[in-house]
């Protein structure tokens, strides 16, 4: 019984003590944290970037119960649309639908949709990638303003530009 326990323990110890399978490595700590340093100022960049891009983008605005787009969005939309051709051609567009909060949150999501459809259809219509364009219904869940009036009500029922690297 003895032998059978130190036979154990001894290939117990040869198995977890066994030859390392680790490769020697030179030591590369500077490098990496060059490379790291370079990779976070690249992400830096690109957040910059990003976020300058989103502040020349208009969000879109909607009447009532509608998704056809207004009138007086159309210069906007034009706007927006040279943007996403010219400075953002290389980064997805994010389109957001938003609703205000009357309706029911199967019907607000669907009008999101249809909002963001909207937009989506005029960019590719003036020129934007397709395959840059996604959509997104927020429905009512994405306020921009909480008060029970008229005007903030209005100021809910948009698709926002999001940019994606």
């Amino acid at each position: 019984m003895k032998n059978i326990i130190l036979s154990s323990v001894a290939v117990a110890v040869l198995v977890f003590s066994g030859c390392s399978s680790k490769e020697p490595s030179v030591d590369g700590s500077a490098t990496q944290a060059t490379d790291s340093s370079n990779a976070m100022s690249g992400s830096e960049s690109m957040e910059s970037r990003i976020a300058g891009l989103e502040k020349k983008l208009s969000s879109i605005y909607f009447d009532f119960d509608k998704f056809n787009i207004r009138s007086d969005m159309q210069s906007a939309l034009t706007t927006d649309a040279s943007v996403v051709k010219t400075e953002a051609s290389d980064l997805t567009v994010k389109l957001e639908g938003n609703c205000d909060e009357w309706g029911s949150d199967e019907y607000n999501f669907a009008l999101g949709l249809k909002r963001a459809t909207t937009v989506k259809d005029a960019l590719i219509a003036s020129g934007v990638d397709a395959s840059k364009v996604t959509m997104v219904s927020n429905g009512e869940g994405n306020p921009v303003c909480s008060d029970k009036t008229k005007d903030c009500w209005s100021k809910n029922r948009r698709v926002d530009f999001k940019l994606l690297p």
